[in-house]
């Protein structure tokens, strides 16, 4: 018989993934199954191994919604078969989140458990809105409440809205899209004024953030005539007036734009960053994928013969740590290079060496195969040259090299192939004219996502608001344009973060 396991329920905070804290990262680490809620990001999920189960409760908007009970029963089964189960619950699990119930299954079937908090959507929605909850002058106090009170409740335990009314400092109201009419109402009837401030905040710290002042009295005619959707909170009192209001979130560079990074999956999460940090919305869409060569016996006689090259070239940051890992497999260090002087086609070629403690004797001003080629010429002729590539790409650099008399060899270090199929909120997004930017920082993925989602692009054009193309240098907006897409930004620094840099200065933005 199996030893039960552990319940983790660890609150994934209101919205944006980096608000898991370090505790909750590590809990999702460790998890055999993930039980997670609607409001939690599907991006807290990579935290998880490959290996754990992956359970959506659903909600009322997206079809089945499981009830407590079945949650309750699901979590406890798990646990009980011995696994490890984290309970992912969005916001904070001790407000409004039934944390109680969840914690009485656990003890009433004998299961050890942790609470991990997270951060609350109060407090979040403040901070995201620039309203600050508290203030010397104007709320002292702060008072959390359900939109949402469990109807079978005696009534005297139910809320009081005369003491609601006449509290000194700030109301936040969770879940205040049902019944926003019927709050409102009763605050007014128990005295609140009509002129009390109001902020709503919706969707609160993504990337699509909404936030609407106003107040008490019109909060009813606004749910009547343009309805009110989930998830939002109301933040009620003297701090949500206009001129309390500093929207640092809605005011940066790339608020409210949507950009779709096609490097390869473990290659886009910087790039994405910073993106995000500049306020974008950001899709992963890999269009290339970087793998072994189908055999490593060519990488392995380059590397014996490493000691007989006079130059050695990478043409990738992927080339360097291909060909380093293969080194440091065989038990190869940098000693094996000798006196090989190294060089790189860019920086982020020759940052990637630098991680490998090896510098880069030689780096082009202008990072393309044809500026390496040039200030590589005058000095190969008659030397060993070899050059790590990838099994696909232009053959310029080669060429070059052996007109100027050098002694050529290639191995390819790495395979690089193309996505052959799309993720389907990608495509939706694009089709529906959602998108406006899709990067491309290299010739193989330009011609890939070109290829991959060229036709839901299409359709966004019949919409009016096609996505447009950020290339990573000319010769890449050149492969766009013979694939049938132009590049509406290029990069002056030919490197991820010149990418994003054009995308800023293409919609105003500076540099972000």
């Amino acid at each position: 018989m199996n030893r039960p396991g552990k319940v983790y329920l660890v609150g994934a905070g209101p919205g944006d993934p980096e608000l898991l804290t370090l505790r909750g990262r590590r809990r999702l680490a460790a998890a055999d199954v993930v039980l997670h809620d609607y409001l939690a990001s599907e991006q807290l999920l990579r935290h998880a191994p490959l290996h754990a189960e992956r359970v959506c409760f659903g909600s009322s908007h997206r079809g089945k919604t499981w009830t407590q009970t079945q949650i309750n029963e699901r979590m406890v089964s798990e646990a009980l078969s011995g696994k490890t189960v984290v309970r992912l619950k969005g916001g904070d699990p001790s407000i409004f989140g039934r944390l109680a119930e969840e914690v009485e299954a656990c003890r009433q079937a004998g299961l050890a458990f942790e609470v991990v908090p997270g951060v609350t959507t109060a407090t979040a929605a403040g901070a995201y809105s620039g309203v600050t909850l508290t203030d010397r002058d104007k709320a002292s106090c702060v008072t959390f409440i359900t939109g949402q009170e469990q109807p079978r409740k005696p009534e005297d335990q139910t809320l009081d809205f005369g003491a609601l009314a006449a509290t000194p400092g700030t109301l936040v109201l969770y879940m205040a899209a049902a019944n926003a009419a019927g709050w409102s109402g009763r605050l007014l009837e128990a005295g609140k004024p009509a002129q009390t401030p109001v902020a709503i905040i919706r969707r609160c710290s993504l990337p699509d953030q909404t936030t609407r002042l106003t107040t008490l009295g019109e909060i009813a005619g606004i749910a009547d005539q343009e309805g009110l959707r989930p998830p939002l909170i109301a933040i009620i009192g003297e701090v949500a007036r206009e001129t309390a209001v500093s929207a640092w979130f809605t005011h940066r560079p790339l608020f409210g734009q949507t950009v779709v990074v096609t490097r390869p999956a473990d290659q886009s999460e910087a790039m994405a960053d910073r993106l995000r940090d500049a306020g974008a919305r950001v899709l992963l869409q890999p269009t290339i994928t970087i793998g072994p060569p189908d055999s490593w016996a060519a990488v392995d006689v380059a590397i014996d013969r490493l000691g007989k090259a006079d130059f050695v070239v990478f043409s990738s940051r992927n080339g360097v740590e291909a060909f380093l890992s293969r080194m440091r497999h065989r038990g190869i260090d940098a000693r094996g290079f000798g006196a090989a002087r190294i060089a790189a086609i860019g920086p982020a070629t020759a940052a990637s060496l630098a991680e490998w403690r090896l510098r880069a004797d030689l780096a082009p001003s202008e990072y393309r195969a044809e500026a390496l080629a040039a200030e590589l010429a005058p000095q190969v002729s008659g030397k060993q040259v070899l050059l790590v590539r990838a099994s696909r790409g232009r053959e310029v650099l080669a060429e070059e090299l052996a007109k100027a008399g050098a002694i050529v060899e290639q191995v390819v270090a790495y395979h690089s192939s193309d996505i052959v199929s799309a993720d389907d909120e990608v495509l939706t997004e694009l089709a529906a004219g959602r998108v406006d930017w899709i990067t491309a920082t290299s010739s193989a993925i330009a011609r890939a996502a070109a290829r991959l989602l060229g036709e839901a692009i299409e359709q966004g054009r019949g919409v009016g608001k096609p996505a447009r193309f950020a290339a990573i240098s000319p010769l890449t907006a050149e492969a766009l344009a013979a694939a049938g897409q132009h590049a509406e930004a290029i990069a002056e620094v030919y490197t991820a973060d010149g990418v994003v840099d054009a995308i800023l200065a293409a919609t105003g933005g500076g540099t972000g």
